[in-house]
């Protein structure tokens, strides 16, 4: 019978053997020589896991902290709670071009580090979810009848009064800032609206409402408070605490200190609503860049101290939004349509049966664009490649070097060493019908915007119907998500001069569980030194706020920040 035999350098009474019947003469084996390769056993292991454990200790540590900081950043998906005395409450309503939204913040007592910034997050109610309402249509469409105003924003003031603590009224702050939509009007009715905002607001209303926080802020304001937002929600005003971490070194002009500080690489911005789009990053070097082009701020407790003062390049493109952009290729198609057939004595358009080929509509789809009694029938081909090509001369570049859209003035981009976040329409762009939100790969995008462009419209109704795509994904989306695909595209490649390698976009709607919106950078610049109590005529901090300043006589934060920014050259 055979016999299988385990030998190793011990003594001889150590050695044995096991039979096929195997456990039975096991079972007789002497103890001391099961004890001995027992323990030889787990001497072997724990070694193993000892060179494991050392090799590991520091990487380990410097994941935990980091998973740490990420668990700070999202705690606040819990209800807040309103019964503590401690908490402070700020209110911004963001009145865009499409509609109005208002977001209600919440943040403790400051920490008491001169250095640090107000841990500012957005309420969440009782069942933690945030407190944000969103009303139709956009406020400049009370142009001309701005009497009305009140009436329209007050559901959403309604709606905050019920969420902030009663007793917290007169010191929460309210703004509400106006977007594209009513940059695009006359100086005229844009003061008539808010003037009706001014007069009947603190009629109806306790909350900390003054002249400067009703106003229609520029498209720099808009880009810096983006840029501010994504960099406070990622941590990159935080102090640096790992040796892996990114670093920039920048050089503060007026600094009363030649040396360069060191601290985080913050991240750019870009961000394409439905009338504009705007692009912002930091220039760490004193670059020869335009003043106009820069906004210069500090965004710390001490305008002392330089270190959370930033130099942001902003540029925003009034009309370079998604639906303006529509807007404009379809005025090109109709005014060129109306001429060729004037010329050539065509009927291009003019009926469902010789429709006009629109490259930028999907499939077999059917349009119509309505001027003047006039209306231009349209029929989707869905080539992406010549939709491209036929929307990049409104990029209106220029031959000149350093340049984006319209000519203007680029700073160089480090793109090896820079990350940039997406939002709005580039977010929904790669995300809401082509599911591929988050990081950005142009082989793969364009790629699946040309199938989505040469599917039949037939069959993108039926993938609609079968709940296919994101749940806010209307018909609106469907039907023009081609043309907005190549529009991103351009813009981002073409007019901002991105490589179709960079592999650094995200785009996003949340970042760390949290919708980020330019509202919240703006609540966070123009309350840094909030709470406020209104003492007679004096406004006075509260322990709330930064801790430097805490007991002195300061003006409403609101009215410096307008000078700052207005002198910055953010208008």
């Amino acid at each position: 019978m055979g016999r299988i035999g385990i030998s190793c350098l011990f003594p001889a009474s150590w050695h044995f053997s096991i039979s096929p019947v195997g456990c039975p003469r096991i079972l007789n084996t002497n103890l001391r020589q099961i004890i001995v390769i027992s323990v030889l056993a787990a001497a072997v292991s724990l070694l193993y896991f000892s060179v494991i454990i050392i090799r590991n200790k520091y990487g380990r540590l410097t994941r935990d902290k980091k998973f740490q900081r990420y668990l700070a950043r999202v705690t606040d998906i819990e209800a807040t709670d309103t019964n503590n005395p401690s908490v402070n409450y700020g209110i911004v309503v963001d009145c865009g071009s499409s509609g109005s939204r208002v977001f209600v913040y919440c943040w403790p007592r400051h920490n008491g580090n001169p250095r640090d910034l107000l841990d500012i997050r957005q309420m969440r109610d009782k069942n933690r979810k945030p407190v944000v309402m969103k009303i139709k249509p956009g406020i400049s469409e009370f142009a001309t009848s701005p009497e009305k105003v009140s009436d329209y924003i007050s559901p959403l003031l309604n709606f905050a009064a019920e969420h902030v603590p009663r007793a917290k009224h007169k010191e929460t702050p309210l703004y509400i800032l106006c977007t594209a939509g009513m940059r695009i009007l006359p100086e005229s009715q844009q003061k008539a609206i808010l003037e009706d905002l001014l007069t009947d607001i603190p009629v109806h209303f306790d909350f900390l409402f003054s002249d400067s926080h009703a106003e229609v802020i520029s498209g720099k304001q808009e880009g810096v408070y983006a840029w501010i937002g994504i960099n406070f929600v990622l941590g990159r005003f935080e102090h640096i605490e790992d040796d892996d971490e990114a670093v920039v070194e920048v050089n503060i002009p007026g600094s009363e200190s030649s040396e360069a500080i060191v601290r985080k690489r913050t991240a750019g911005i870009l961000d394409m609503g439905g009338v504009s789009t705007q692009i912002a990053y930091e220039v760490p070097k004193t670059e020869e860049v335009a003043k106009n082009l820069l906004a210069e701020f500090n965004l710390g407790c001490d305008v002392h101290q330089t270190e959370h003062v930033y130099r942001v390049y902003v540029a925003t493109f009034l009309g370079f939004g998604g639906n303006a952009a529509r807007q404009r290729y379809e005025d090109r198609i109709f005014a060129n349509t109306i001429q060729k057939n004037r010329l050539l004595g065509k009927q291009t358009g003019l009926t469902p049966d010789m429709p006009y080929l629109d490259p930028c509509l999907p499939l077999d789809i059917k349009d119509e664009i309505q001027q003047n009694g006039q209306t231009i029938y349209l029929r989707g081909t869905g080539d992406f490649d010549l939709c491209r090509e036929t929307i990049q001369p409104f990029m209106n570049k220029t031959n000149e070097t350093q340049t984006s859209l319209n000519g203007v003035y680029q700073p160089p981009i480090h793109f090896q060493n820079s990350e940039f976040y997406g939002f709005s329409e580039f977010y929904y762009c790669t995300e809401d019908v082509l599911r591929m939100g988050g990081d950005y790969n142009a082989a793969k995008f364009t790629k699946a915007a040309k199938d989505y462009c040469a599917t039949k419209w037939s069959i993108l109704r039926e993938r609609f119907d079968r709940g296919l795509y994101a749940s806010h994904a209307d018909l609106h989306r469907l039907k023009y998500q081609c043309f907005k695909s190549a529009w991103m595209f351009e813009v981002f490649h073409r007019g901002f001069s991105f490589p179709v390698n960079y592999k650094s976009l995200k785009t996003a709607l949340q970042v760390y569980d949290k919708e980020v919106q330019w509202t919240l950078g703006a609540i966070l610049y123009r309350t840094r030194f909030l709470p406020l109590r209104k003492i007679g005529m004096l406004i006075i901090p509260c322990s709330g706020g930064c801790p430097k300043l805490c007991c002195a006589v300061w003006q409403p934060p609101a009215y410096g920040a307008t000078k700052h920014l207005q002198g910055a050259g953010w208008n």
